[in-house]
């Protein structure tokens, strides 16, 4: 199965130009926050739903105005209430969205795998982190992300993570590797894949040239947000936010 090789190939591009002139021109980033950073986006146009269509055979009384209640955050992407995703608007293919990610509490499993298991064993971690937290009394608060920490020929290791609504004190006794920690944060652009996971390299090849055409020095880890449910490498439905984090 086609996968994110082309990670392998930006993550040797970064090792490269941190050591070279580009490196040397980057401002140094400024300290962490102590507290988590609201999510941001840069502004996109906004849809206004109509009003109603009055009914002709009805009475030409007028009725009381029905509200439209917009969905939660993340709710219009995901398509599944209580799950938002870190970022409120969704991405649209092809854009890039210049956001600050913020850092929400998470539950933590890492993981190993081979790109041709990339999918069994990634949706095997999320159903090992929501059996623990369902064991805790732990109610998940918002999308699987996969945080892609080290890329070779023949995989990838990774950060499986399920955010929370806020970590438990005291911290439980770490039990089937699941531990409890936050999510990337700070300033990130993210592009957005809809369409089969068979087909995600695709959009990794666009973010690779865009760093490239642009200067941009990022980060050597990549995160993925699975706003829909990962199921097969070819369900044409997925929809995954991609970030790359900006040094």
């Amino acid at each position: 199965m086609i996968r994110l090789r082309s990670l392998v190939a930006l993550s040797t591009a970064l090792v490269l130009a941190a050591g070279g002139p580009l490196a040397a021109q980057q401002q140094p980033a400024p300290p962490p926050s102590t507290a988590p950073a609201p999510a941001q986006t840069s502004p996109l146009p906004t849809t206004t739903a109509p009003n109603p269509v009055a009914d002709p055979t009805r009475s030409a009384a007028p009725a009381p105005e029905q509200a439209i209640t917009p969905p939660p955050a993340g709710q219009a992407a995901v398509g599944t209430p209580g799950r938002p995703t870190l970022i409120e608007k969704p991405g649209e293919p092809g854009d890039v969205d210049e956001v600050t990610l913020p850092a929400k509490p998470a539950a933590i499993i890492t993981g190993k795998t081979k790109w041709e298991e990339a999918i069994v064993n990634l949706t095997q971690a999320f159903a090992r982190i929501e059996a623990d937290l369902g064991k805790l009394g732990i109610a998940p608060a918002g999308r699987p992300l996969a945080v892609f920490t080290r890329t070779d020929d023949d995989g990838f290791e990774f950060e499986a993570m399920i955010p929370v609504a806020a970590a438990p004190n005291p911290a439980p006794a770490e039990a089937d590797g699941l531990r409890f920690g936050t999510t990337p944060s700070g300033k990130a652009l993210r592009f957005a894949h809809k369409g089969s996971y068979e087909s995600i390299d695709g959009t990794y090849e666009t973010l690779t040239a865009y760093l490239d055409a642009k200067d941009i020095v990022v980060q050597d880890r990549f995160v993925e947000e699975y706003a829909t449910d990962l199921k097969d490498g070819t369900d044409d439905n997925l929809d995954v936010n991609i970030f790359a984090l900006v040094k």
